[in-house]
């Protein structure tokens, strides 16, 4: 297979650029139209967020597992399908996880709606962000950094805010060609203490590595949680 060059190199960048600009248009049209208001259920509010990718783009959002989670759902990690439909509550958190959409290699994307005034849920919705923007400093701080020295900082961050990091990785490989995708359980593929390769760096396929940070906070006691997840490198 002949080795990837500088243009596609390019067009790879701008493909995952394009799809999360994508992904931020739907998710902010989905909020003007209210699609995950409580008294939906979470299955509803997911079919509602696919016929809208279908009306934006013609394409219908396809993949395993719901797009929408609330209240409790939103603590495991996506990956792990909660059994039971949900309807969403008046004070609910409620995630929105719009994972690999939209052509192209793949370009995840979440993002957490907070029902109602509490709180603590808006403090979580507010944490989200910033704990991105640190993990994404501490990324830029230091070439060398691996994937367990960014977990571990980012796990330290969450706790220091009075939250758990949520999941067994906070992030992974994005854009990789199917042919050379590294993604099936490899340590080095994911943003967790598994991994101690720098995160910059040229994968099997000869591609540069971009990454997928995923920020996944959670009040254990309290039983909800919420996640914020984009590109890493690519702005």
């Amino acid at each position: 297979m002949a080795m990837p060059d500088r243009m596609d190199e390019r067009l790879r960048a701008l493909d995952l650029v394009e799809n999360q600009r994508k992904a931020e248009a739907l998710f902010a049209e989905a909020t003007r139209r209210a699609l995950t208001a409580a008294g939906r259920s979470e299955y509803e509010a997911s079919d509602r967020i696919g016929d809208l990718a279908r009306e934006l783009w013609g394409t219908r959002v396809r993949w395993p597992g719901r797009i929408v989670r609330s209240g409790p759902h939103t603590v495991p990690p996506h990956g792990e399908e909660p059994s039971a439909d949900r309807v969403i509550g008046v004070g609910d958190t409620v995630t929105v996880h719009f994972g690999r959409l939209l052509g192209g290699h793949g370009t995840d994307y979440t993002r957490t709606v907070v029902l109602g005034d509490d709180p603590a849920r808006i403090r979580l919705r507010e944490d989200l962000p910033a704990l991105f923007a640190a993990g994404r400093a501490a990324f830029h701080s230091d070439a060398t950094f691996t994937g367990r020295q960014l977990h571990a900082e980012l796990a330290a961050l969450a706790d220091k805010a009075g939250w758990s990091l949520g999941g067994r990785h906070a992030g992974h490989l994005a854009g990789e060609p199917p042919a050379t995708n590294p993604m099936c359980a490899q340590a080095d593929a994911y943003i967790w203490p598994d991994n101690d390769r720098p995160l910059r760096r040229t994968t099997a396929g000869g591609w540069k590595a971009h990454w997928l940070l995923e920020i996944h906070l959670v009040d254990e006691h309290a039983g909800f949680g919420g996640a914020h997840k984009a590109l890493l490198d690519l702005v």
